[in-house]
């Protein structure tokens, strides 16, 4: 991914330098990527354990109204006293997002409903009660504290692209270094060897969809950071989107192993390159195919490297721990 980032930035910049090294230009890539890159690595902590949530984009739209329809119901009666409540508010807005994401654990943890199939379902109702909510309609308003975190920089970086940084650090280190993170990455890499380590895959579960509902609940409020509007179909291309860059960035589609350094670098190759085709004025259906492209392309490379690599002989302690298991006349 760091290679692909390096190759497709030279080249966009060699192709169009006056546009695509525009410092308007860079500043627009990294305000753009955050919203996709959290809902990247949500799916990513979701394929960890060998499921999915298709219901991230849904979260986080239902997350953006519930922030815009508590302000502006504030608002109506009393500007101050929203804008004062504008943390509060957004806290609310992130905690839907967990409690959708709970009901998702629910469905798959305690029910035992296969993940693709309870998060498309949940998709759908999320989708559902965001629709009923807005009568269809897009929303206006959230509090100014988002739209200024949305406008404001720090040594010419976006404070929301300094935000996703945070956010893949914090989960980075609950994958890398804390127990939840390795019972996650048992429990997806084999169910049934976490089982028969006294590890609880309910517990496991419920964290994993809690936390990428809270993921979803942060993505809604950077929809709002970047434009204050909350509608029921905003971002819905972004479902196979962040699968693609969860995928691109090292992430095992069957569990038990991802990258978040892999998918932050996978993100970022995937918005230079839409960035590049709008500054050589490619389609968006070109931009689609690209995406294809490079998935395919970095699989092809995997599996090639996974099939040249040497097969190597026990090592003499395995076979020592193999012979200490046979049982003795």
């Amino acid at each position: 991914m760091l290679v692909l980032f390096v190759l497709a930035f030279g080249l966009f910049a060699i192709l169009n330098p006056r546009v695509f090294l525009n410092p308007i230009n860079l500043q627009n890539m990294m305000v753009a990527s955050p919203e996709v890159g959290i809902l990247a690595i949500a799916m990513a902590l979701a394929m960890l354990t060998g499921g999915i949530d298709l219901s991230l984009v849904a979260i986080a739209n239902l997350s953006a109204i519930t922030v815009s329809t508590m302000f502006t119901a504030i608002a109506s009666s009393d500007p101050a006293t929203a804008e004062s409540l504008g943390g509060f508010i957004a806290l609310i807005g992130v905690l839907v997002g967990a409690l959708a994401g709970a009901v998702n654990g629910f469905l798959i943890a305690t029910v035992g409903i296969t993940p693709i199939l309870a998060t498309l379902a949940t998709m759908q109702i999320f989708n559902g009660i965001a629709i009923v909510w807005t009568g269809g309609k897009t929303l206006y308003g959230a509090p100014a504290v988002l739209s200024s975190v949305g406008q404001a920089t720090v040594g010419g970086i976006p404070i929301l692209f300094l935000e996703f940084l945070v956010v893949a650090v914090l989960i980075g280190v609950l994958i890398s270094r804390t127990p939840f993170g390795r019972r996650t990455q048992l429990q997806g890499a084999n169910p049934t060897a976490a089982m028969y380590s006294g590890i609880r895959s309910t517990s496991v579960l419920y964290g994993t969809y809690v936390t990428t509902g809270l993921l979803g609940g942060i993505a809604g409020l950077v929809f709002l950071s970047r434009n204050p509007t909350a509608s029921a179909d905003y971002g819905t291309s972004y479902v196979l989107l962040v699968i693609v860059i969860a995928v691109l960035g090292g992430t095992n589609p069957t569990g038990g192993f991802a990258t978040i350094t892999g998918v932050v670098l996978a993100t970022l190759v995937l918005q230079v390159v839409q960035s590049g085709f709008t500054a050589i004025r490619l389609s968006a259906y070109e931009y689609a195919i690209a995406q294809g492209v490079i998935l395919i392309a970095v699989m092809v490379f995997d599996q090639v490297r996974v099939r040249r690599r040497p097969r190597r002989a026990p090592s003499s302690q395995t076979e020592t721990i193999a012979l200490a298991e046979i049982p003795r006349a």
